[in-house]
């Protein structure tokens, strides 16, 4: 009996080893459809087992931002990462993730007290550690099937970021100085926390936006004879953040060197969790020329999904279908979306936490349900949502 039980054990561990290894195999083969080649046609409903595990891979690796996050006020690293980068995946309990950190990525955001009210917050114009930048290890990339070049993005903390969150008004963005597209609109909160250098604080180090297209850019020709894949992941405001990012990066053409995709260019894919709204339909237009792929992992009961544009959107601009002089100021999703149906009445918060959605994501995504109380309450916070945003639409 015991032999047998013995025999049976390693039968199932050699079944396990095969499994792992056609499962490695496959998206090796396939990693390509995975990060967006074909827009996920037929991957998204149902979702495929491939692209799912990849979702919660890439949400994993955003949530080690909000863990290594130090927010202990007394704290020498308050508001910036607890550990040095050789540590910080390892310190979090992603030791095994395959990726070594090779830069960490500060932001400040130049944000005007709102209401026209003199000065400006006392957090404005500080760096914070937004994210880091990082890449695959030779045994991951193997597994991977291209080196992975990824960016990942917490979410909003400071006060100067909720402010950020807030400015709903569109701006150009004029990425690319030879063309500058100014009907190309993104939320001018988001804008400043990308573009915006530091003023004061521990870490001055330039703009987040010359950070990162430093440290890509650099890493891109350092692998410029491998395969190559640049993965932008972010949660809420990170989401945003990466969406720029890949815009900035295919705007300036700075993906079209190496070996990574077809025709030349590296494909640039963005991983959103919970993610707003950025830019206008030109804004998400350009993306589509450029070959941005977004896939958007949304909970319907997430009220910053519906962010900003909540009365201007890209069902406004449906209803008309024909393009007027306000259909700039449109929000439009950029992407694909992943839906999601998921809410607990005792934590009511969950339908915004990154964690909820990589737990529902590994759950299956099965819907739940909400109470009627509770959801009245959300109906009335939206519409108040949509009433400030009239407000400012119409400059009160």
């Amino acid at each position: 009996m015991v032999v047998e039980k013995r025999a049976a054990a390693a039968t199932a561990a050699e079944e396990e080893e095969v499994e792992e290894a056609a499962a490695v195999a496959a998206l090796a083969s396939a990693w390509r459809e995975v990060q967006g080649a074909g827009d996920w046609r037929g991957m998204v409903e149902p979702l495929h087992p491939l692209l799912r595990d990849e979702v919660v891979r890439y949400g994993e690796l955003v949530a080690a931002c909000y863990r290594a996050f130090d927010l202990d006020p007394a704290s020498k690293r308050y508001l910036n990462c607890k550990h040095g980068k050789k540590q910080m995946l390892p310190a979090v309990g992603m030791a095994g993730a395959g990726y070594t950190v090779t830069r960490y990525i500060y932001a400040a955001p130049d944000v005007p007290l709102p209401f026209g009210v003199g000065g400006r917050c006392s957090c404005a114009g500080k760096s914070r550690w937004i994210g880091y930048v990082a890449v695959a290890s030779n045994r991951e990339a193997a597994r991977l099937g291209r080196r992975d070049i990824l960016v990942s993005f917490r979410g909003t903390v400071t006060g100067s970021e909720w402010l950020a969150n807030f400015m709903s008004a569109l701006s150009p963005a004029r990425f690319d100085p030879a063309d500058p597209r100014p009907d190309v609109r993104v939320e001018s909160g988001f804008l400043s926390l990308y573009t915006s250098d530091a003023l004061s604080g521990k870490f001055t180090c330039g703009s987040c936006r010359n950070q990162l297209l430093s440290e890509v850019t650099r890493l891109i020709d350092k692998y410029k004879h491998d395969d190559v894949s640049i993965t932008l992941a972010g949660h809420s405001m990170g989401s945003s953040l990466a969406i720029l990012l890949g815009y900035d990066l295919a705007e300036l053409g700075l993906n079209r060197g190496g070996r990574g995709g077809r025709g030349g260019a590296i494909p640039i894919t963005v991983f959103s969790f919970g993610g707003p709204r950025v830019g206008n339909l030109e804004f998400k237009r350009r993306c589509d020329e450029l070959g941005v792929k977004v896939l958007r992992v949304a909970n319907a009961r997430d009220p910053v999904t519906r962010m900003p544009g909540v009365v201007l959107n890209e069902a406004a601009a449906r209803v008309f279908r024909v393009e007027l002089p306000w259909s700039k100021a449109c929000y439009t999703h950029v992407g694909v979306e992943v839906a999601l149906d998921f809410f607990k009445a005792s934590h009511a918060a969950c339908v915004h936490d990154l964690d909820a959605y990589i737990n529902h994501l590994l759950d299956g995504g099965a819907a739940a349900s909400a109470t009627t109380t509770t959801l009245e309450s959300w109906r009335w916070q939206m519409a108040a949502i949509r009433a400030g945003e009239w407000l400012q639409t119409l400059g009160i």
